[in-house]
């Protein structure tokens, strides 16, 4: 084991002991269930949309851009097949065997950029919890969690400037 993966393993042996506490355990696995799928980030972006009308666009595209970097990380987990944690008894079911990069982080970092930029900064500590919890759960090596959220932070960080047109097209300054 080189000295990464000992790394890892260690980080996430630890951060999954603190699911022995039954409120931990509760909240991770809350958040493994609503993130699947990006869920809770699809969920908040179409209430962005329908309450934010003058900017209903820019959050359609952030919501597109949160759906995306989603897809993205399945395909690349399909092509890297890291198998899932086995030293530790992960506290939920998951969809998939592979663990590479963490889909829920993904979808979780790309919605707090581009949510964030959209003026809902409750979204980014929401999206952290969502990232810690894949480790605390026991699905995820700290290494995937971390690429998925750049991933996702990268995919939406690319796309602020499409989201940008459409805000502005609706406020009239394009």
């Amino acid at each position: 084991m080189d000295g990464l993966d000992d790394m890892d393993h260690r980080i996430l042996s630890a951060l999954r002991a603190r699911g022995a506490d039954p409120h931990v355990a509760r909240a991770a696995r809350t958040l493994s269930r609503v993130g699947e799928h990006g869920a809770l980030w699809l969920a908040a972006g179409l209430v962005g949309a329908a309450v934010d009308g003058p900017r209903r666009g820019a959050w359609v595209r952030a919501t597109a851009l949160t759906a995306g970097a989603h897809l993205a990380s399945m395909g690349v987990k399909r092509i890297v097949r890291r198998p899932r944690p086995a030293h530790v008894d992960p506290l939920v079911r998951t969809a998939g065997r592979h663990s590479f990069p963490s889909s829920h982080a993904t979808s979780a970092a790309a919605a707090a950029v581009a949510f964030g930029a959209l003026g809902a900064p409750a979204v980014t500590p929401l999206a952290a919890a969502m990232c810690l919890s894949r480790l605390v759960a026991g699905v995820h090596y700290p290494s995937d969690v971390a690429a998925g959220a750049a991933l996702g932070a990268l995919t939406a960080r690319l796309g602020a400037r499409w989201m940008r047109e459409a805000a502005e097209r609706a406020s009239g300054r394009s």
